[in-house]
């Protein structure tokens, strides 16, 4: 897996709507830490059951904050990813173990086009 905190290869955040447009201010560092684990309840992704957390990973990407978490529930194990702007905006998205390859490919294909 590759390194989250190594942002040599970009000098912008991807992610960013003004990313798109040529900027003169300077770049905020960006960087990976895994969280303690924190067992604690959360609704699985059928908003039912309460999910367990497994692990947890924060990444600080600008003016934004990630949270990767994995948890599990009665019915599996699933990935959480939110989103958290400096305003307080929450965005939040679950998908099943299963599909992590997916993901990673579809990452790692979006790396080699930077």
């Amino acid at each position: 897996m590759a390194d989250l905190a190594d942002t040599s290869a970009t000098s912008e955040d991807p992610l960013s709507p003004s990313s798109h447009h040529t900027s003169s201010a300077p770049q905020q560092q960006r960087s990976y830490s895994p969280r303690p684990h924190q067992p604690r309840g959360d609704r699985d992704s059928d908003g039912g059951r309460y999910a367990s957390e497994l692990h947890s990973v924060r990444i600080n990407a600008g003016q934004r904050t990630f949270y990767l978490d994995l948890k599990e529930s009665g019915k599996g194990k699933f990935f959480k990813l939110s989103e958290k702007s400096r305003g307080g905006r929450k965005i939040t998205i679950m998908f099943d173990v299963e599909d992590l390859p997916k993901f990673m490919d579809a990452f790692n294909e979006m790396q080699t086009k930077i």
